[in-house]
């Protein structure tokens, strides 16, 4: 579909990348890997068309469709969100224009023999075969379930699109994309803005979309659940592998390894080659066969090693001091803006050693629940602070607290204590701080760039308590890596907040909802959490019974054996629903008992908390058994009655 011919893209300091040949195919799915820096953006804007290249080109069919999501939108525009989306496809806009100028001709019109009378109809039987073609009819409802899956709500709908930040601008541009199903999809970076569940609808969309899409993201899950071929940009040059991203990562760890071995054999005889030269170059005798050997090493193509440098590196969170069995306790906590009420009535104690996920939908007050925490916003109720609790704050806007006169060696080497001082430049090449970089003044960095430092400031600062908002934003994914191992070997509490699946899996034990204005506790994994999640947006039709065919007869047509039978049955059905709503009553008074008793568990007492979230696992496992028992009755009772 598209071709990409021999390209180059040529920048004062050199060549970006240089003769890069690819074919793009429909129903592609392409994941865009590389170090910062490599090209991956730029690559994308010369498909996009919006950069050109400097050498080669790039074939593409005049009909081929590209929609283009880009770090850096701009929407200047008093729309609302629907009219935004509503507006975007020129072609359903003419054709619903026409039909309406035509409908609306037909009706003030009386000479229904005349021949332009006769013709306005043809025009408009055709006008409506297109628009049903093009899918015109369910237009409206493609774009109000796209707007919601990526996590608009009813009323925001019509809202002027200019009262929004620029994370939700970045959605609905999104929205418009996908809802005009272009040929291909290039999305950059496009989960930097979403939450966890809205990241899930897009995985569910991309799977099915039948066209070609390119993806450029930090999140792995989201690369291995969407892309099923990984194109990573590696000085200079393009490697494609036909597989998704860990796939790949494993490949290309095999691969390097060998081109290790192979560029250590070469350096050895490059090595003996020019000895060779340096000896005989100035023997008259030898002078042509040194010339030969010069010409030989100069034609001789360098093996390169692109190196991993994090890879295996292991940092930890120093632990300030023990504190005591539980490390902050909330009361009646709640918080309004103005009548917009967030949540209320939050009452919990958080125990030492707990590791816990927020989650919930952006704009549902998860920065603003760690804001009451930290005590930097006022609201109802009181939050209390346990024993020796050191708590090391990480907020979205962490970045504007770093003092901008001093370089980035020295921000964290104010901050390190202990053993990690000896290893600065290492935990800052985790963060893509290398080389020159680390000598860099705060003032010159990118936003990106400060929140990396920010967090690595973090990650030196003793705590017991780490209270962490989206640390993962502007990390590459083995930044994140290293970021995930330290907080699993963490001592400490914490709670975090983060849209990455893959950051989150097997880090915490315990799961913070915020839904419905209030907190929920979950004690599952978030792949459980996330599949309930996915479950309520998207629910499976359910396969429907054939019910049993009865017989429509009148009473005295049964014998006394038919109605006996048919008299005991009902009492069956009637026993087991009365049974099982007693049990579903008793099992969901036990099930509010063990929340209080979860909500006070000491973690610390492993034996004791497994047998009691064992305990609380047993009884909803119960209540879902009971549920389907009832329904089952339920739904037999009907069929006899019916």
């Amino acid at each position: 579909m598209i071709n990409l011919e021999r390209i180059g893209v040529h920048l004062p300091q050199g060549y970006l990348f240089n003769d890069i040949s690819l074919q793009i195919n429909r129903g592609d799915k392409i994941g865009l890997v590389g170090k910062n820096g490599a090209g991956k953006s730029t690559m994308l804007k010369l498909i996009a068309g919006t950069n050109a290249p400097s050498e080669g080109k790039i074939h593409m069919p005049k009909d081929c469709e590209v929609g283009f999501l880009t770090q850096d939108i701009r929407i200047n525009t008093e729309q609302t969100v629907f009219d935004y989306l509503n507006k975007s496809n020129s072609e359903l806009t003419r054709l619903k224009s026409r039909i309406d100028a035509i409908n609306e001709e037909l009706v003030q019109r009386q000479d229904y023999e005349s021949e332009s009378y006769l013709g306005l109809l043809d025009e408009l039987s055709e006008l409506n075969d297109e628009f049903t073609i093009r899918e015109g009819f369910l237009w409206e409802e493609k774009i109000t379930s796209t707007l919601k899956g990526l996590g608009f709500q009813d009323e925001e709908l019509h809202r002027s699109l200019s009262t929004f930040s620029g994370g939700w601008k970045m959605r609905a541009e999104l929205a418009k994309i996908l809802v005009n199903a272009p040929d291909v999809i290039l999305l950059d970076e496009p989960t930097n803005h979403l939450d966890i569940i809205s990241i899930s609808w897009l995985e569910n969309y991309l799977k099915t979309f039948s066209g070609a899409v390119i993806v450029i993201s930090h999140d792995r899950l989201f690369l291995d659940n969407v892309t099923k071929r990984t194109l990573e940009i590696s000085k200079g040059k393009v490697l494609d592998f036909a597989y998704a991203y860990s796939k790949y990562k494993e490949l290309r760890a095999e691969e390097l390894e060998r081109l290790a071995g192979a560029k250590k054999q070469q350096d050895k005889e490059i090595k003996h080659t020019e000895e060779l030269i340096n000896k005989f170059r100035a023997k008259k005798n030898k002078a042509a066969f040194a010339q030969s050997l010069i010409k030989k090493l100069e034609k001789t193509e360098r093996i390169e090693v692109d190196s991993d440098e994090v890879v295996g590196m292991k940092i930890s969170f120093p632990l300030s001091v023990q504190p005591g069995k539980w490390v902050l306790e909330m009361e009646n906590m709640g918080k309004s803006f103005g009548d917009k009420l967030l949540f209320k009535n939050v009452n919990l104690t958080v125990g030492r050693g707990e590791k816990i996920a927020l989650l919930g939908a952006n704009g549902m007050g998860k920065s603003t629940l760690l804001k009451r925490i930290m005590g930097t916003l006022d609201g109802d109720g009181d939050v209390v602070y346990g024993h020796n609790v050191n708590i090391t704050y990480f907020a979205q806007d962490q970045a504007e607290s770093l003092d901008t006169n001093k370089t980035v060696f020295e921000t964290v080497d104010e901050t390190a204590k202990g053993e990690i001082r000896k290893s600065l430049r290492s935990v800052l090449g985790a963060f893509l701080f290398r080389g020159e970089d680390v000598d860099k003044k705060v003032a010159v960095l990118s936003g990106g760039e400060r929140t990396r430092l920010a967090l690595c400031q973090l990650l030196l600062s003793p705590s017991n308590f780490l209270i962490l908002d989206e640390p993962t934003n502007h990390l590459d994914i083995q930044s994140k890596e290293v970021l995930k191992s330290a907080l699993q070997n963490y001592e400490g509490t914490f709670i975090v907040v983060s849209h990455d699946r893959e950051f989150l899996h097997d880090l915490t034990n315990r799961i913070w909802d915020i839904e419905d204005q209030s907190l929920k506790i979950h004690h599952f994994g978030v792949k459980d959490f996330l599949k309930r999640k996915m479950d309520l947006i998207n629910p499976k039709p359910v396969e429907q019974k054939k019910p049993q065919k009865v017989e429509a007869v009148s009473e005295n047509k049964l014998s006394y054996e038919e109605e006996k039978e048919l008299k005991r049955r009902k009492n069956k059905l009637q026993n087991q629903m009365n049974r099982s709503e007693e049990r579903i009553n008793e099992l969901e008074a036990l099930i509010a008992e063990q929340d209080e008793v979860i909500a006070n568990l000491n973690y610390d007492n492993k034996e004791e908390a497994e047998k009691v979230l064992g305990k609380y696992h047993e009884l909803k496992e119960e209540l879902d058994q009971q549920m389907t028992l009832w329904e089952e009755a339920t739904e037999g009772l009907m069929e006899m009655d019916s």
